[in-house]
């Protein structure tokens, strides 16, 4: 079907438009964070302040806080994408008894938000002597995280090809070989964007580092912004610095992975 010329460019007059209010947010921020912080740095000269990154880097402690993040995220994202492809691949590939409702628990874990768990988690953590530990923040984003990764994965083993499957038995080949050899190296895409969404929530996670750590050893770069934007709330310029900062690896990691992220949506969860 063949689309005329007014039509055509009716749709990229909306796609401009569309694409213009989704950037106009982010071209204020880096416009914001780009201009004088003071009136000397406007007589200094230069239209471009790159400085304020700098300043905001090291008032803020940005340094710290987005290395305890990189580690949160680092455990978080390994151990729930390896639970995530063992149990979509046992819920995708298999029918068992009680499969269904084993898999509809795991879809608490989306459906249930985590301000209704985290008061008790929180206490239940205590209990264990792991409050103010790495390992408080990261475990709950951990079951977070497994909830949906093994909804995503098991949608996309039900669509793959049986007949890989099938041929990789006919050889001799078990479970794990099935799965971390022939299926996984397909399932690519859908790996990939499964990946770069639990590393965006964990990186963007707020409360469960807020109460996990309460004497705020262990903050996050999200809590360092609150914190920042606490201690500079006339100083929009480096907290504008200090935002993009702190957006920066996420928006890094996407533009690296932006052709596997958009494939994966198409082939991923759409299987279903």
């Amino acid at each position: 079907m063949r689309v005329s010329a007014p039509e055509r460019a009716a749709n990229y007059v909306i796609l401009i438009l569309f694409a213009l209010v989704a950037l106009a947010p982010v071209v204020t921020i880096l416009g914001t964070a780009l201009s004088p912080e003071t009136p000397a740095d406007a007589t200094a000269g230069g239209t471009l302040h790159w400085e304020n990154f700098g300043r905001a880097w090291e008032q803020g402690r940005f340094g710290e806080y987005m290395r305890n993040s990189v580690v949160v995220a680092l455990i978080v994202v390994s151990l729930a994408t390896v639970l995530s492809l063992m149990a979509g691949y046992a819920f995708g590939a298999f029918e068992f008894r009680g499969s269904q409702v084993l898999f509809y628990l795991f879809l608490v874990g989306i459906m249930v938000p985590s301000e209704a768990i985290v008061v008790p988690l929180f206490f239940d953590l205590q209990l264990l002597g792991l409050t103010n530990t790495v390992w408080a923040i990261a475990l709950p984003q951990v079951a977070q995280s497994v909830a949906f990764g093994t909804y995503w994965m098991r949608a996309y083993f039900r669509g793959a090809n049986r007949s890989i499957i099938e041929a990789a038995r006919l050889d001799g080949a078990g479970h794990h070989r099935v799965l971390w050899q022939v299926l996984v190296p397909v399932a690519r895409p859908a790996l990939v964007t499964m990946v770069l969404l639990m590393f965006m929530w964990t990186w963007n996670e707020f409360l469960i580092p807020l109460v996990m750590s309460p004497n705020a050893q262990l903050r996050t770069a999200p809590l360092g912004l609150a914190l920042f934007q606490g201690q500079y709330v006339q100083g929009t310029t480096l907290l504008a610095a200090g935002a993009v900062l702190v957006a920066l690896p996420v928006v890094v990691l996407y533009l690296f992975l932006q052709r596997h992220f958009i494939q994966g949506m198409l082939e991923g969860a759409v299987r279903e």
